[in-house]
């Protein structure tokens, strides 16, 4: 081989292998976002909300917008957010899941606002199993919704607890795995990758009854992760395909009757 070709050749390998290790090191800051101020439950659609903190089995202390329903029956919601911002900045999504009278409970990630600790998959799964089971003890069914990132803790959470009501996937994912494969094709993603939350690997798991809801112009997971992941789901299922909705307005498109239409149709067969 020409002596510039293997020059050439030693000066690609050191780029990709930087690459590879900046890719490597600071992968979790592509996947987790934690953003802005921490808020407080505003207006009277939020009155019966407590803000409270959970300590997990490692002594972690995580925020909790906590409310219980309103009526014997109703469903409480254990909300995990998206991988931007925090979860303050669902509050009105809170206020009209409480205008209905069903409880509450969101969950603030390790390392955002407003809990301790550091973001990671493994984390973001047992925080959610201990605070699942702390709500199941109390009574009462429970939908698990779960917002795009959130999506894969939710779904790891039904898979391991066969008493969840009703599994919630909003613009779900089959895998971040699957992600960044298609954003960094050139990387051995399946070797590097420290939070892969396999969620097609998951679903098949779980016991509950399942609702997906996708936008067929989602730029952010694609519309074809959503129907992949109803592939993978048992029976009991719906898929809701939301024409010409994005990644973020889904909820604004009336997602949330969606949801109560399947839970009352689920909830009369039991």
């Amino acid at each position: 081989m020409p002596r510039f070709l293997r020059s050439l050749l030693i000066v690609l390998l050191i780029g990709y292998g930087m690459a590879a290790g900046y890719m490597y090191t600071f992968q979790r800051s592509f996947i987790f976002k934690p953003s802005g101020d921490v808020g407080t439950p505003q207006g009277t659609e939020l009155a019966t909300v407590e803000v409270g903190t959970f300590t997990a089995s490692d002594g972690t202390k995580l925020m909790i917008w906590s409310a219980p329903p309103q009526a014997e029956g109703l469903p409480t919601v254990l909300y995990f957010h998206g991988n931007a911002q925090n979860m303050t900045t669902r509050d009105w999504r809170f206020a009209q899941i409480l205008a209905d009278g069903y409880g509450l409970m969101a969950v603030g990630y390790r390392g955002f606002p407003g809990s301790e600790g550091a973001p990671s998959e493994a984390a973001f799964i047992q925080d959610g199993l201990e605070v699942y089971d702390q709500l199941k003890a109390k009574g009462g069914p429970v939908i698990v919704h779960g917002e795009s990132l959130g999506t894969g803790v939710a779904t790891a959470v039904a898979a391991a607890r066969a008493n969840v009501d009703l599994l919630v996937l909003e613009a779900p994912y089959t895998a971040v795995s699957d992600m960044a494969k298609q954003s960094y094709f050139w990387l051995p993603v399946d070797l590097m990758i420290k939070d892969p939350f396999l969620s097609r690997e998951r679903i098949g798991s779980v016991k509950s009854p399942v609702l997906i809801l996708h936008g067929t112009q989602d730029k952010v997971i694609p519309v074809s992760h959503g129907r992949a992941l109803f592939e993978f789901a048992n029976e009991p299922k719906k898929l809701v395909i939301m024409d010409g909705a994005t990644h973020k307005d889904l909820w604004k498109r009336d997602l949330w009757s969606r949801v109560k239409a399947y839970w009352s149709e689920v909830s009369s067969r039991s």
